[in-house]
């Protein structure tokens, strides 16, 4: 694999994980309390308890997005630059 395809496919990679963030951060916020309701048949937690949850999970999906895609992208690109 050449360094182009491997740029290219950190980016699109990237691009749509920042989508699957964006729209777990949109369900958490828009219909709350329909996911809380969902979710509280499986697990048992208040409202607190679940936005605690969904906020963690987000923060941490992000920092693997962030170290494992975006920062060896950025990388990539300036190692093209030479």
């Amino acid at each position: 694999m050449d360094l182009t395809t491997l740029r290219s496919f950190l980016f699109w990679c990237t691009l749509m994980n920042f989508a699957v963030i964006a729209v777990w951060a949109l369900l958490s916020l828009l219909p709350h309390g329909w996911l809380h309701r969902l979710w509280g048949r499986w697990f048992r937690m208040s409202a607190e308890q679940f936005d605690t949850v969904s906020f963690a999970g987000i923060m941490f999906y992000k920092i693997l997005v962030l170290t494992f895609n975006l920062v060896p992208y950025i990388a990539l690109v300036l190692v093209g630059l030479e």
